[in-house]
């Protein structure tokens, strides 16, 4: 019993150790430990865990009642001390073997959790330049899209503004043929006015010429 706790506790030491080293024994107690960590392994390994904690409880109560019963009596007897000393050493063992259970587990995952993390940040670091270009392929591809976008804009605009200043050139001539077009009127009319006041006076010198030559008749 003794012997084999002890081959236990030093085959745990010895796996802590290689796990704690990167050596090529490492890798290989890595894929051990996965392995049995699949499928029934895990299983098998609690039972085997709770049979242990099952007998250290069992020692540990042993212990205690002893130890009453050295209360109880005042005095231990050699065969008690035997057994007090047998019961300590299979639960220390047996706390041991568990403890280095526990060691083994946990340094089992955290080194598998790192190589995960180790292999995705290798794969980040791969992809970081790959995507850095396709962004920047893309930013100008934008750009340029943008660009075009702002040129046929400024296309619209000029057209619309050489347009603009079409209509407003027309509208200027227009205003300009009108200007000139009223200054005509103002002149025809002006002409007509006088015409007009000519006709009045011929008409007035028409009507005064057959009175005087009628009073020249009658004197």
């Amino acid at each position: 019993m003794f012997q084999l706790l002890f081959l236990v506790i030093f085959s745990e030491m010895a796996v802590i150790m290689v796990l704690s080293f990167k050596t090529p024994l490492r890798k290989l107690t890595l894929m051990v430990l996965d392995r049995v960590k699949r499928g029934r392994g895990p299983l098998m390994v609690k039972t085997v865990a709770a049979t242990i904690a099952v007998v250290m409880i069992s020692s540990v109560y042993s212990m205690m009642m002893i130890q009453k019963r050295w209360i109880d009596d005042g005095s231990a007897n050699p065969t008690e001390q035997i057994l007090m000393v047998k019961h300590l050493l299979e639960a220390t063992l047996m706390g041991g073997v568990l403890f280095l259970a526990l060691m083994i587990d946990r340094l089992h995952h955290y080194i598998r959790e790192l190589r995960i993390r180790r292999k995705s940040m290798e794969a980040i670091k791969k992809q970081g330049p790959e995507d850095g270009k396709s962004g920047g392929f893309d930013k100008v591809k934008a750009l340029e899209g943008e660009v075009t976008t702002l040129q046929a804009k400024l296309k619209q605009l000029e057209s619309d503004l050489e347009t603009k200043t079409k209509e407003m050139d027309a509208a200027e001539a227009n205003a300009v043929a009108l200007r000139k077009q009223s200054e005509g009127f103002l002149l025809e009319y002006d002409r007509l006015l006088e015409e007009n006041q000519n006709l009045r006076n011929q008409l007035e010198s028409l009507e005064q010429s057959p009175s005087r030559s009628g009073n020249k008749k009658n004197t």
